[in-house]
């Protein structure tokens, strides 16, 4: 499971960095900027598009802001083909991201981002959810992880 992105400086929008003090989550990776967004960090958050503009969202629930929402930061694809969120008020979101993270400390290219859902809590706070699916057999042995994140445009 993907337990973090990273973006490269040039994809966020100074007044964005500012307004949410992104400069903790800035490192430096070959000389080049990069903003970190990590699923275990007290206050997670993941960039979002949603109807073309980028801002940032809790990502999912595992600090128990909700008591309605599930308690992780993923969802299967199935799960949703399924209908389990239909009555969620929940709309699809682009996560852009450059990297992503595995949970023994791999970290992979991506081209464009990964699939997600937005939806509401019972304050009608936007809460993230990384939508993810059965990884491929390549996914599998890069990172040793059994599911991998939806991506948008790609195939590993």
């Amino acid at each position: 499971m993907c337990l973090g992105i990273a973006l490269i400086g040039s994809e966020l929008p100074t007044e964005l960095v500012g307004r949410h003090n992104l400069a903790e989550r800035l490192y430096v990776r070959a000389g080049r900027p990069e903003y970190r967004f990590l699923y275990r960090e007290p206050r997670p958050r993941l960039p979002v598009v949603r109807d073309g503009v980028l801002r940032l969202a809790r990502w999912g629930n595992h600090t128990r802001r909700s008591l309605t929402l599930p308690r992780t930061g993923w969802t299967w694809k199935s799960s949703i083909e399924a209908g389990r969120w239909a009555g969620s008020g929940g709309v699809y979101v682009d996560i852009p991201a450059n990297f992503g993270l595995e949970r023994r400390g791999v970290w992979y290219a991506i081209e464009v981002g990964i699939k997600g859902i937005l939806v509401p809590d019972e304050y009608g706070r936007a809460v993230a959810y990384m939508i993810c699916e059965p990884a491929s057999h390549y996914y599998r042995v890069m990172t040793g992880s059994e599911r991998m994140p939806v991506f948008i445009g790609q195939k590993i």
